[in-house]
């Protein structure tokens, strides 16, 4: 069955072209909204299983909804749209559990690779923002991993399950998450679900 999802953009022609592709596209959208209470709205009344929600609207902004469904433990998973490529703004959405961040300008391109990435249980953060954020020095953490920690930690990095990851390394799934536990203590990670994979992607240029 197709994922669910219902959009909010309190930009017209943002929120129809979004609407409009992702319709051409044969996703499953159930409505959409013009501000953050019609948004929070359309989430209690339908529990879609995706949300794509401008993080700057009237009302309650994208963060603000992520923050409500999360307190009532909502299963929705939250997409933002934003022109925004700020460094706080990015460390909420990760804190509030967001599972996609696509910039505006990219949202056509990218917003398909996101959905079937956060349909599949990863969260989807755009490389444009990533890469626009500052570049902190390489943490002395990295020098204590292994060749192949690091091996994994690229994998990981380009969104790899661990499965995945134990075919392409020719191992079994239990070794790599045997890996993925070592690598987390010696970064001192705290072991949530996408601690790592964050944490991949934030340092994917200082993996060599």
């Amino acid at each position: 069955m197709q994922a669910s999802i219902i959009i909010a953009d309190d930009h017209p022609l943002i929120l129809r072209g979004l609407n409009d592709f992702l319709i051409e596209k044969k996703y499953n959208v159930l409505a959409s909204a013009v501000n953050g209470k019609e948004a929070f709205d359309l989430i209690e009344s339908h529990k879609p299983d995706i949300a794509i929600l401008d993080i700057q609207m009237p009302y309650f902004t994208g963060l603000e909804i992520a923050e409500k469904c999360k307190d009532l433990d909502y299963h929705t998973k939250i997409i933002l749209i934003t022109f925004e490529k700020d460094e706080t703004i990015y460390k909420q959405a990760k804190n509030l559990g967001i599972y996609g961040y696509v910039l505006k300008e990219f949202a056509l391109e990218e917003i398909e690779h996101c959905i079937d990435n956060v349909i599949r249980d990863i969260p989807y953060f755009s490389r444009e923002l990533l890469s626009s954020l500052e570049v902190e020095e390489a943490p002395e953490e990295l020098e204590t991993l292994t060749p192949t920690e690091i091996e994994v930690i690229k994998y990981i990095s380009d969104n790899k399950t661990a499965k995945e990851i134990g075919d392409l390394m020719f191992t079994s799934f239990r070794t790599v998450e045997k890996h993925k536990s070592n690598i987390n203590k010696k970064l001192n990670l705290t072991p949530t679900k996408y601690s790592l994979l964050f944490w991949a992607k934030e340092n994917k240029n200082h993996l060599i």
